[in-house]
């Protein structure tokens, strides 16, 4: 696939397809980070820690907190 470097206001820019930007996992007002290595441009999604929501939606109000948890045999010093 091939694209133009166009004129955009005062700067220039670049258009993405909606099938390149799914290929990549990305989407509209997401935030890049832009690279530039041996004459190429990179751009990559930066690593985002979910919020608390995000993180309890994805349990869907199935907590799996019915009692103990067996973290296995002790190792080193450690005293169960």
């Amino acid at each position: 696939m091939q694209t133009q470097i166009k004129t955009w206001g005062n700067s220039q820019g670049v258009r993405l397809s909606k099938e390149v930007l799914q290929a990549a996992a990305m989407s509209i007002d997401d935030v890049l980070d832009i690279k530039v290595s041996n004459g190429m441009i990179i751009l990559v999604k930066p690593f985002r820690h979910k919020t608390l929501e995000e993180r309890a939606a994805e349990f869907d109000g199935k907590h799996l907190l019915d009692g103990e948890y067996d973290w296995g045999e002790a190792v080193g010093r450690e005293v169960w």
